[in-house]
């Protein structure tokens, strides 16, 4: 991309008032945004409104200085281990076709690791006037790269122990089977569901021997910033065997407006969407509403009538979203083929799940815990034993992963999903 389609690009981004469904408009009359900034009054007015088209002819204040930082990071050489960096537009090869199918696709997107899985930039690129395309088998992103079976994850920033658990044996499952995990960086969930995936290929210092992309973060910052500061490690396993995708120019902190818009980034790379955990005013309920108006599967796995995180799912569940119990579940309903990869995962891990399931039967504990969180109280009247052996107990099952300490004195026996 030239230095002047670049700064086109990011002068029609950044003008105020008018969004991507104007400047969509625009690009469908005029062509590149170059363009767009040559025409006269009388052509803007026929689409814009008089303030869109002052605010069209004027150049935004940033914009010299916004294009030498991209430029910058375009060009810098990064870790070869963190993989590459590309800007895509709408019209380029290695644009997302799932993203066109949506409602309203990002103008540009910023791209940070396995780039080189995504069709290489071309001077014959696509028109930027796009029309929505049907990806609905699932297939439309192989051709250019993009992960062509992908589920997105989300859930509660705050999920209990086995919340988190669960995200992240989902999400291991999912990316031995041959899947992209989607999800947001987020604390919570999506964290777990990024670590999940990535688990399931031991060597975090290479790429995915399969060549594909192992998982998707798509965050509400621009790509030189990481948000929660506590995911920089997370982020840099990403971008060795995955994608970090963002729609907003560098340097853009994390804004609360920006985290719900760019959920339908998530949902639209994906072709279904897992909740684990969300209470009844969760955001990824957004997530959610928006894979299902984009005619896509919502599955959502259930939780105890305690936990008010469950209650999100609980919903979704009674408005038509699928209840699932396991990674297979999802797998079955989407018609995909888990890989020779999945059998062996799940080969290898039997011998551990026949442990488990061995002691839960014999250990009065963890037959005392049942499914819900529970009191201690309450497990001294069902097991019969005195307060020091039963804290004892409870701190050797903690330690060894069986169960976990909850807020307000509870405890939640551990299961896998």
């Amino acid at each position: 991309m030239s230095s002047e389609e670049l700064a086109g690009w990011l002068r029609l981004t950044l003008t105020t008032g008018v969004g991507n469904d104007a400047a969509r408009r625009l690009l469908a009359a005029f062509g590149l945004p170059q363009a767009i900034f040559e025409q006269s009054d009388s052509a803007l007015r026929q689409l814009l409104t008089p303030a869109q088209v002052k605010a069209v002819q004027t150049e935004p204040p940033g914009l010299s200085a916004l294009l030498r930082t991209t430029q910058d990071w375009l060009a810098a050489q990064a870790d070869p281990a963190l993989g590459g960096r590309m800007i895509v537009t709408l019209g380029d090869p290695a644009y997302p076709l799932s993203l066109l199918a949506t409602d309203d696709p990002p103008l540009m997107l910023y791209l940070l690791g396995q780039v080189q899985a995504l069709a290489p930039q071309s001077a014959h690129q696509r028109s930027p006037v796009i029309e929505p395309t049907e990806t609905s088998d699932g297939r439309g992103d192989a051709a250019n790269g993009w992960p062509a079976r992908a589920i997105a994850m989300v859930g509660s920033r705050n999920p209990t122990p086995q919340g988190a658990e669960n995200a992240r044996q989902f999400a291991r499952s999912f990316s031995a089977a041959g899947l992209t995990v989607v999800s947001g960086l987020a604390l919570g969930v999506d964290g777990a569901a990024h670590d999940g995936a990535l688990s399931a290929w031991p060597d975090a210092a290479t790429a995915d021997p399969s060549g594909r992309i192992c998982t998707v973060a798509v965050i509400g910052t621009g790509i030189d910033r990481v948000y929660p500061r506590q995911h920089h490690a997370l982020a840099r396993r990403i971008a060795r065997q995955g994608l970090i995708v963002s729609e907003y120019p560098l340097g853009t902190p994390p804004l609360p407006a920006n985290f719900p818009k760019r959920n339908r980034l998530i949902a639209g790379l994906s072709q279904g969407t897992l909740v684990i955990e969300a209470a009844l005013q969760s955001g990824s309920l957004i997530t959610a509403r928006l894979t299902s108006e984009q005619g896509k599967d919502v599955f959502a796995v259930p939780g105890s009538i305690h936990n008010p995180q469950s209650r999100g799912c609980h919903a979704l569940i009674r408005q038509g979203a699928k209840l699932v119990e396991t990674a297979q579940d999802v797998l079955e309903e989407l018609r995909w083929p888990a890989t020779v990869v999945a059998i062996e995962s799940e080969a290898a891990s039997a011998d551990t799940t026949s442990a488990r399931g061995t002691l839960d039967t014999e250990d009065e504990v963890l037959r005392a815990l049942g499914s819900d969180p529970v009191g201690l109280d309450a497990l001294l009247a069902r097991t019969g034993l005195d307060t020091p052996r039963l804290q004892a107990r409870l701190l050797e099952l903690e330690l060894d992963g069986h169960v976990a300490r909850l807020p307000g004195g509870l405890w939640q026996r551990m299961a896998r999903a």
